[in-house]
């Protein structure tokens, strides 16, 4: 048996962004404000989700990889935001543990709180602090199925030494959830059973 190559192609929107662009996010509003302007991009542009991420050293506000959420247009469904942007990152630093010694530590913004799958992968990551904008609640509302999450996920996270930082521009992140919905867009991972 023969097995197809497995690869995600990021839209050539994304690159094109960032073109020669030395912005530094410094606060984590500013930064928030770029990862919805991803979600609202990859929605208008029908390459994925309403879903952005983006990876940022945390003391200077570099960006190290933006993130999309992929998972109709590459027909995979572990394609999140989340993961496309800790993907891009570890390659970048040509390292798997984003938190290595001699690297500085570099911090998660994502449009909504991370579902069951990439809260997993946080910790394996290496990130250093996460910053979310959508709560949980926000994306089951319209009907996505964030998968089965320990109820003090916050204060686990915290005991890996992984700060946390919620409701980031939460009114505006939950705006692209429900515009994405009432413009018809795909609820896809919705069986919760």
């Amino acid at each position: 048996m023969e097995f197809p190559l497995v690869q995600l192609e990021l839209p050539s929107w994304l690159s094109l962004r960032f073109e020669d662009d030395s912005t530094v996010w410094t606060t984590r509003e500013e930064r928030m404000h770029l990862v919805i302007e991803l979600a609202r991009a990859n929605v208008k542009k029908r390459t994925g989700g309403p879903f952005g991420a983006a990876i940022f050293e945390r003391d200077t506000g570099k960006l190290i990889a933006p993130g999309v959420n992929l998972v109709t247009s590459s027909h995979c469904s572990v394609a999140h935001a989340e993961i496309i942007a800790i993907m891009i990152a570890q390659q970048h630093r040509k390292h798997f543990d984003l938190g290595a010694p001699g690297l500085p530590p570099c911090e998660l913004v994502t449009s909504c709180e991370p579902c069951a799958m990439c809260l997993g992968a946080i910790p394996w990551s290496g990130i250093r602090s996460l910053v979310c904008g959508a709560r949980d609640e926000d994306a089951r509302q319209i009907g996505f199925d964030e998968g089965a999450k320990p109820v003090e996920w916050i204060a686990e996270l915290q005991r890996r030494d992984i700060c946390v930082y919620r409701d980031i521009l939460r009114n505006e992140a939950v705006k692209e959830l429900i515009d994405y919905r009432d413009q018809g867009g795909l609820i896809y991972n919705s069986r919760e059973g």
